[in-house]
């Protein structure tokens, strides 16, 4: 089993809303992918996987993180384009990552990208400008563009997971909204930022990704802004990971995004309601005990049927991009790229896919399965880009 659920492509994970990679000393602490049962990364690379965990902004929109992606992937400085940054008034370049997060990343080399919760709308992102580009960034920058920008590199990417992702927004966001507590939040959120992220140690415990809008320095420099006036840029800009996430802002991201015909296209949902007693008795943590029932009762209002969530993205929204085609899983042999594959729906909360308050062997054993998938279908799309 172990031999067999090796991949020949490396393994890239992006972590969601406020969460990190392994460029992040919190990493070392708490790791995002693997949480409580361990760090997965670690795990898999002791198996003889090729791992990695990507560091992104946390509270980034999804454009934005897929330019940092990029920059990390390749080794080079962030371009978030320059139509894009002259759109929401913040500098188009941001930090130089000195070497690629792995080497050799080629048609011959792809990536398997796995996103969790709001790191897979992120990766959809990424997708998406590497396979068809965005023909603005061109028309503007002309021979200063980007090549991330340029398109027709989707031969890069073997397949994208999303797990736990809002593809279509979340109901929780729409129950924060309801309940008037998106700008106290926002508020918490970028002071926060602000405050950890200009703290000497900031680049070795804890990283914002957010020098684009000047909260914080860009890494070995001192280029930030004064303080009262990039949190109000932030607080009142669309480019951020609070607008993708509400259903408007997903709706947006999915009119934009297209399907790349050569990757396959995974999804996964959790679910953390009983379906028999409509609670969420599928989690022990309070929190998302909480959040659960609330989405469950703002949904009733709202005159929409029950339906399951795992205490943050509701099933429905994780299932596919309602604008894309999808299939649910049947068996391996059905599997295809070009199309969401839909995975069987899964019992837990938002935290149970990375470790959190989790069954180690359990972990472990989701994670085998998927991957023994990804090797199954290296194999056929080799054989498909022999014919």
């Amino acid at each position: 089993m172990k031999n067999e659920m090796k991949t020949e492509y490396p393994i890239v994970f992006v972590h969601g809303m406020f969460g990190w990679g392994q460029d992040e000393g919190i990493n070392r602490i708490l790791p995002y992918w693997g949480a409580t049962t361990g760090n997965l990364v670690d795990y898999l690379s002791e198996l003889g996987i090729e791992s990695y965990a990507a560091s992104v902004g946390p509270m980034s929109s999804a454009w934005d993180e897929a330019c940092e992606l990029y920059a990390r992937l390749t080794g080079t400085r962030v371009d978030y384009g320059e139509a894009h940054s002259k759109k929401f008034g913040h500098k188009r370049f941001g930090r130089t990552y000195e070497k690629p997060l792995f080497e050799g990343w080629s048609d011959k080399r792809k990536v398997h990208l796995i996103g969790h919760s709001f790191g897979g709308n992120a990766c959809r992102m990424f997708a998406h400008i590497l396979s068809h580009g965005a023909p603005e960034e061109a028309e503007i920058s002309g021979k200063d563009v980007s090549p991330f920008f340029l398109g027709g590199k989707e031969n890069l990417i073997c397949s994208l997971t999303a797990i736990c992702s809002p593809l279509n927004g979340t109901l929780a966001y729409e129950s924060v909204k309801k309940h008037k507590l998106i700008s106290p939040l926002k508020f918490l959120a970028y002071n926060y930022a602000g405050i950890v992220g200009r703290l000497p140690t900031k680049h070795r415990f804890a990283d914002f990704h957010l020098e684009q809008f000047g909260l914080t320095d860009s890494p070995n420099s001192r280029d930030k802004e004064p303080f009262i006036s990039t949190v109000k840029r932030l607080f009142n800009t669309n480019d951020n990971i609070a607008f993708d996430m509400m259903n408007n802002g997903a709706r947006i991201l999915n009119e934009r995004i297209k399907i790349s015909d050569s990757i396959y296209y995974f999804s996964y949902r959790f679910n953390a309601l009983n379906a028999e007693k409509n609670k969420a008795d599928n989690t022990d943590f309070i929190f998302l005990k909480a959040t659960s029932s609330l989405m469950l009762h703002d949904g009733k209002t709202a005159g929409r049927e029950p339906v399951g969530n795992d205490g943050l993205v509701d099933v429905d929204s994780a299932k596919y991009p309602k604008t894309e085609p999808f299939a649910e899983f049947s068996s391996e042999n059905e599997i295809n790229p070009g199309i969401w594959n839909v995975m069987p729906e899964q019992i837990g909360d938002h935290g149970t896919p990375i470790g959190l308050f989790a069954d180690k062997f359990e972990t472990h054993s989701f994670y085998g399965r998927h991957i023994l998938l990804l090797s199954k279908i290296e194999k056929k799309s080799a054989i498909a880009a022999d014919l």
